[in-house]
């Protein structure tokens, strides 16, 4: 007979990997491969789309696509690094020979005051002075090391701290994602601009193009979905120091910032950033006459950027508490810079395959039934 799992293991075993992941060894390991994650994936993604380009526009293709991501990767590596919000980096970086006097302090002050613990848990911490530990064995320590504040202590340093942040450290960690996220859009618009002097196709509709579709991906897929997961996570805070929600885990807070991105950024992040541009963008640039004005200036949602909305899951990891996520966040937020660098317009895209097809189908037409045609538009 099949047993059915227990609640309480399971979730004993979520708890496990959680802390296994947020380990500063693996944040450590993230950070140094993080430079080569973000030069293989623009190389891998440069390449299929240059190879993608009709002949003759290939090598214009691979210098746009060079300019762009260089612009891209260069602002996500030392512009993380030298921009600071609240006395934090945009990308927190740990000191590699810190981690390794903290984790082994806090190892042997715990063994001190811990002779009779199992010689298995001895191995463990002592591995983790200097090593990952495994899933098994962390969570071989959440069930047989006594709960108490000793073992607490320990935990907020061999694996992360799950801390409620204040009002102010919430609204500081938004200013900092969302900055984070603006980086490599301007680094992209930018890389864009450049790459289109170098291959002699700049032109003013092109900037235009480059800065609204920046405009977009910032408000759209970064900004305002920060604004969500802010505000619900200012509530959830706010409802667990009344007393209302008890014991806020990581999780917890993961699912009420889900829900705030959902409903602010998802839903209705497209319509408000479409409306800003229109408004405040596009006079700056939009130069046809104004009977055709705005026929076709709004950005189109699609596949891709909902997809793209996964750097909100770990922008909401990150204000959960997941530490791993964050030297992640580069990877995730370098397609926003991209598109913006790119001036993707799916809207003119649309407009170019229905004027073709109308075109196509008026040339087919009969001599008599164009002159019809032609008669009706007339008159009308």
């Amino acid at each position: 007979m099949l047993g059915i799992p227990n609640i309480t293991e399971t979730k004993m075993h979520i708890s496990s990997i959680a802390k296994y992941i947020d380990q500063p060894y693996i944040l450590l390991n993230l950070q140094k491969k993080m430079p080569a994650f973000l030069t293989a994936s623009a190389i891998a993604y440069g390449t299929c789309d240059t190879f993608k380009q009709p002949e003759g526009k290939k090598t214009k293709q691979a210098v746009k696509n060079t300019f762009i991501f260089s612009f891209i990767i260069t602002s996500l590596l030392y512009g993380g690094k030298m921009i600071k919000v609240g006395g934090k980096q945009l990308i927190e970086t740990t000191n590699a020979i810190k981690t390794v006097l903290k984790q082994k302090r806090a190892v042997r002050e715990y063994l001190e005051k811990n002779k009779n613990i199992e010689e298995k848990a001895k191995h463990i911490l002592k591995k983790a002075e200097r090593k990952i530990i495994t899933p098994a064995e962390t969570d071989y320590l959440i069930k047989n090391l006594p709960d108490n504040k000793i073992r607490e202590k320990l935990f907020e340093t061999i694996f992360s701290e799950n801390k409620s942040l204040t009002s102010k450290e919430i609204f500081d960690e938004i200013g900092r994602l969302s900055l984070l996220g603006f980086v490599p859009v301007a680094a992209g618009v930018a890389g864009g601009i450049a790459a289109d002097r170098a291959t002699k196709t700049a032109t003013p509709k092109r900037t235009a193009d480059k800065i609204k579709e920046g405009a977009y991906q910032f408000l759209a897929n970064i900004f305002l979905c920060n604004v969500g997961a802010g505000a619900a996570l200012f509530s959830i805070e706010a409802l667990n120091r009344k007393g209302l929600i008890k014991n806020l885990t990581p999780a917890k807070k993961m699912t009420a910032i889900l829900s705030g991105i959902t409903i602010t950024g998802i839903l209705g992040g497209s319509m408000i950033a479409n409306y800003l541009c229109k408004k405040f963008i596009n006079p700056f640039f939009d130069k046809t006459p104004k009977s055709q004005k705005n026929l076709f200036s709004e950005r189109k949602p699609e596949t891709l950027d909902i997809a793209m909305h996964s750097d909100d899951i770990a922008t909401a990891g990150v204000l959960s508490g997941f530490k791993w996520i964050e030297p992640v966040l580069p990877l995730m937020y370098m397609m926003s810079g991209y598109r913006a660098g790119t001036g993707y317009r799916n809207n003119e895209k649309a407009h170019k395959n229905h004027t073709t097809a109308r075109q196509k189908t008026e040339a087919n037409e009969p001599v008599a039934a164009k002159k019809s045609y032609g008669t009706k538009r007339i008159l009308h």
